[in-house]
């Protein structure tokens, strides 16, 4: 059960695919397939079937798939915290954020920690909430950049930083808003900042009709273009704000106070903790 296999075992899980697995690890075909075939006779049981021209996992699959990748992330994160220790100014760092806090907050973040500390080795992952705790909870991330981290994760939360929603609208639409009449621009379930559009029109008992978009900007883009209104992070439109291509409307129980948290395991790794240090000294961080 080498950590080449498992690998390769991940990498099909993912791909649902030998050919897609082989390209993706620079190997041939025969080596994806041994190295599965190996891995199912060790375990006992089949981990994937064939599904027309491409592969699925057995129930037995999804399940061993789940663990291959926490094995795998805190294999990563040993060599991480090991090569950290020795010169943390050198050592591996994989931030993950939410797309919005990728847009806000993370390209001054990185700039100015790239100056400091040009020799760490940065990777950054951007995605919806659920992937972003996932890869926390798969040791496949060092530090994450989002809202507040789920109970169950038994994460370590070592900075904030404050973040106001506001409802925005056009103004040509900011004389006729009511929430319930008024269309809505919002992200794709999935995402932390259209569940929390959904859960507050849901408490204000509002049932708008809703436009889907699939990007915080294209959000913003649309409620300046005078499709709808949405529920957006105050810092997200300074600019429109300013221009008066975007007015703050006068909506119940807002501004929401969602603060954006940096979150980590239990025993971060000395690299991140210099990226913390970094994050401190910025405008409007705070250690948790």
């Amino acid at each position: 059960m080498t950590e080449a296999r498992l690998r390769t075992f991940v990498a099909v899980a993912e791909t649902g695919s030998v050919r897609a697995a082989a390209r993706r690890l620079y190997v041939t075909e025969s080596a994806v397939s041994a190295a599965v075939a190996s891995l199912a006779r060790e375990l006992g049981v089949p981990l994937v079937r064939r599904v027309g021209r491409g592969l699925a996992l057995t129930p037995s699959g999804t399940v061993y798939a789940g663990y291959a990748r926490q094995v795998l992330g805190l294999l990563e994160q040993g060599r991480a915290a090991a090569r950290g220790a020795a010169d943390p100014g050198r050592g591996p760092l994989r931030l993950a954020a939410v797309t919005t806090a990728a847009d806000e907050l993370v390209p001054d973040l990185l700039a100015g920690f790239r100056a400091r500390w040009p020799e760490v080795g940065l990777t950054l992952a951007v995605g919806p909430r659920r992937e972003v705790w996932g890869r926390l909870a798969a040791h496949d991330a060092d530090l994450v950049l989002a809202g507040r981290p789920p109970a169950e994760l038994g994460a370590t939360v070592l900075a904030r930083h404050p973040n106001e929603l506001v409802v925005v609208g056009s103004p040509a639409l900011a004389a006729t808003f009511t929430l319930d009449g008024t269309p809505w621009v919002m992200r794709e379930p999935g995402s932390g900042t259209g569940a929390t559009a959904e859960a507050y029109l849901a408490e204000n008992d509002a049932d708008p009709n809703r436009l889907v978009l699939g990007s915080n900007g294209a959000v913003i883009a649309g409620a300046a273009a005078g499709l709808g209104v949405a529920l957006v992070s105050r810092d997200a439109v300074t600019a429109h704000l300013a221009d008066g291509r975007l007015v703050v409307l006068d909506a119940p129980g807002t501004p929401l106070d969602r603060p954006w948290h940096a979150v980590a395991a239990p025993d971060p790794t000395a690299t991140t903790r210099l990226f913390v240090e970094h994050l401190l000294d910025a405008p409007g961080w705070s250690a948790a």
